[in-house]
């Protein structure tokens, strides 16, 4: 019984993330974009948690720190450094076996593009971490999770195209 229960409260908490995503990836605003993803990250945390996916969970909260840190230090070489070690650290320290790869890569593609990129570049790293994440939410079983980051990779897409037909219309204006 449960078993049920922790379940059913994974699930839930990957479809909160599922909906703060498609919001977040919908914004133009990279601050924005960034604040929404704080929030869905937390609910993605929890998630893993109750999944007991002990990398997916500590790398995901180290997300949330990562989206404070890439806001406050924007290309900062030694502050995305930093990340990359505490990842590092938390993945040795958590590893359960193969299946927590997929979300350590995510923290890297993420990681890079946060610290490194701005606007359409940022976001395809954002898809291609995601990507990574999909297949994190998959092995663990949340259909939550898994509907969150395909809908967050297509609405990704959207949103790279709308940016760039912006630039094209408004080079003067979007960088």
């Amino acid at each position: 019984m449960f078993e049920s229960y922790s379940t059913l409260a994974g699930q839930f908490f990957g479809l909160v993330s599922l909906v703060l995503c498609v919001w977040a990836f919908s914004c133009k605003q990279d601050d924005r974009l960034l604040m929404l993803l704080l929030s869905a990250n937390v609910a993605f945390a929890l998630q893993f948690m109750i999944f007991e996916s002990w990398t997916a969970a500590a790398l995901t909260l180290l997300v949330i720190v990562r989206i404070a840190l890439a806001r406050r230090y924007p290309g900062s070489k030694a502050a995305m450094a930093i990340m990359l070690t505490a990842s590092g650290v938390a993945s040795v320290l958590t590893w359960q076996g193969w299946a927590d790869l997929p979300a350590i890569v995510a923290m890297i593609l993420g990681t890079v593009g946060m610290f490194m990129l701005r606007g359409i570049p940022m976001r395809v790293f954002l898809g291609l971490a995601a990507l990574a994440w999909t297949l994190s939410h998959l092995l663990v079983g949340s259909v939550g999770g898994t509907l969150a980051e395909a809908l967050v990779l297509f609405t990704n897409a959207i949103t790279i195209y709308r940016l760039y037909r912006a630039k094209q219309r408004y080079p003067e204006v979007i960088d």
